[in-house]
């Protein structure tokens, strides 16, 4: 039996169990006492009925982003939190059916009040970022973020309890693309860095970029523009449909001749390849092209002027 028909057949199996135990606890069906008052059969009644109960909560937050629109990552991260409350329920189920409620408790007191005397150290404050992050999630799984102080770039790959894992983008090799590299940030470190969130939205995670190309003076400036705007189009015309932004020129002179400046809405994650393919075109069109020649520095030396033209 695969992985998902085990899935399938999971709430319908916990559910028939949760009413057959509530039904034998209603009926006063004990199978022995674990504490004074305190049976297997409402044990299990209380552990089914709480499988049962965060299950649905599951589906429920499942549904919720996905009406909403929100990306994978967030659903992952809310159920893990909600699998996290469940396990702690389970066992508070268990210390109560043992009837060790008090003592627990004071072990508790104690045990809270020793992790108050730790509160600012990184384990603490680690979970607290956990916690932090998941619920307010100024990142999620699947974006791509930039922590400046440390210059890092990554994609985020899962957020746990004490670290926060990212396939590092760059680094290893000259560009925007991600290396397949993970690295592990403390969460504690997240309180004291700077966050940048490149896609913030993950339904359209893109940003402005730009290409520039050198002309020379004798070139055809509106031939040169029309090359590289048509080029920007051609591959950005998805993000275009998307965005209604239009790619555009800025330019610059400098001493050898023009700053072509091509603007345009590019992916987050794609970055690199798309201006691969608006460079590659750009370049055949102006190899076809008579009317524009490219830039290239030059200096001019009189002397070498003089000497050639006497060796003729």
């Amino acid at each position: 039996m695969n992985n998902n028909k085990i899935k399938k057949l999971y709430f319908p199996v916990i559910f028939l169990l949760t009413c057959i135990f509530l039904f034998l606890n209603y009926k006063g069906y004990k199978w022995g006492e674990i504490s004074p008052g305190k049976s297997v059969v409402r044990l299990f009644a209380v552990i089914f009925s709480l499988l049962s109960i965060f299950h649905i909560l599951t589906q429920i937050i499942t549904f919720v982003v996905k009406k909403k629109k929100g990306p994978l990552g967030e659903t992952k991260m809310l159920v893990g939190f909600s699998n996290a409350i469940k396990g702690f329920a389970i066992i508070f189920a268990l210390i109560e059916s043992m009837g060790k409620i008090t003592i627990f408790g004071a072990l508790g007191v104690g045990f809270f009040g020793m992790l108050l005397g730790w509160s600012l150290q990184a384990p603490v404050s680690g979970i607290a970022a956990w916690a932090l992050i998941t619920l307010r999630r100024p990142f999620r799984i699947g974006d791509r973020i930039y922590l400046p102080t440390l210059g890092l770039v990554g994609d985020v790959i899962d957020i746990g309890l004490m670290y926060t894992i990212l396939n590092q983008v760059g680094g290893a090799v000259g560009s925007e693309e991600a290396t397949g590299r993970d690295v592990l940030i403390p969460n504690a470190m997240l309180f004291s860095q700077v966050v940048i969130n490149y896609t913030v939205k993950q339904d359209q995670p893109y940003f402005l970029d730009e290409v520039i190309w050198r002309i020379t003076f004798d070139s055809d400036w509106d031939e040169a523009e029309k090359i590289l705007i048509e080029a920007a189009k051609k591959v950005t015309a998805d993000i275009i449909e998307k965005t209604k932004v239009e790619p555009y020129i800025r330019a610059d002179v400098y001493d050898y001749g023009i700053y072509l400046r091509l603007r345009y809405i590019t992916s987050a994650i794609e970055r690199p390849k798309i201006a691969y393919e608006i460079n590659k075109i750009i370049f055949k069109k102006v190899q076809e092209n008579p009317k524009v020649d490219l830039a290239i520095p030059y200096t001019y030396s009189y002397k070498k002027g003089v000497k050639g033209k006497n060796n003729l």
